[in-house]
């Protein structure tokens, strides 16, 4: 399997950045928040046509780099298309719900700062507005995700991609574990093949 270009999708509280960062350390492949380019200063999104170019710079077609985040209608032409894998984190709500839930109640309590010094507050989630409330926005994405995902990976320009479905933490932790094995065994395999050859006994 080639895992040189992959990005990660699926609803918040997945965990598709903490998968990033492990797959980047042990693939050796630079990693790219999308929502890193995309949130400004007080959660403004960039507009679309910037963050199409910056997408584009971050990712480039050749190059070796892991990518999580959806941003389905923004610039999902420019990495699907070049990526080898994607990675989806198909989580049952509840799992999705309680993650983002610890998550969150995790960064207001210890007042993380996010990408450009943003910064989660208690009334963002207590609104009913869709952009504010990231537990009604999962709840939204659990629904939207399991009907555009697979009509997407059905489009040509997408048929290349080796999609990878995972729908429990379990599944996505053991198939960690056998890649992890198997880059092991190979560096086993090239060590001994590297071994000098010892000369025969007369």
């Amino acid at each position: 399997m080639v895992l040189e270009r992959i990005v990660i999708v699926g609803k918040p509280g997945a965990g598709k950045s903490t998968l990033a960062t492990q797959l980047s350390d042990r693939l050796n492949l630079t990693n790219v928040e999308l929502d890193g380019i995309n949130w400004q200063a007080n959660w403004v999104s960039l507009p679309k046509h910037e963050m199409r170019e910056r997408t584009d710079e971050a990712l480039p077609v050749a190059g070796h780099w892991i990518a999580d985040g959806n941003y389905i209608r923004s610039v999902c032409d420019i990495v699907w298309v070049r990526a080898d894998t994607l990675i989806w984190l198909d989580y049952s709500l509840r799992v999705a719900l309680l993650r983002v839930l610890r998550r969150t109640a995790g960064r207001i309590i210890r007042r993380n700062e996010l990408w450009n010094g943003n910064q989660e507050f208690l009334q963002h989630h207590l609104s009913f507005d869709l952009n504010q409330n990231l537990f009604l926005w999962t709840i939204r994405m659990h629904k939207q995700h399991r009907n555009d995902f697979p009509a997407l990976f059905e489009q040509p320009e997408y048929s290349h991609l080796n999609v990878l479905r995972f729908r429990t933490p379990k599944e996505t932790e053991q198939w960690l574990r056998g890649l992890r094995n198997a880059k092991e065994s190979g560096k086993k395999t090239m060590e001994q093949e590297n071994q000098p050859i010892k000369p025969a006994a007369v």
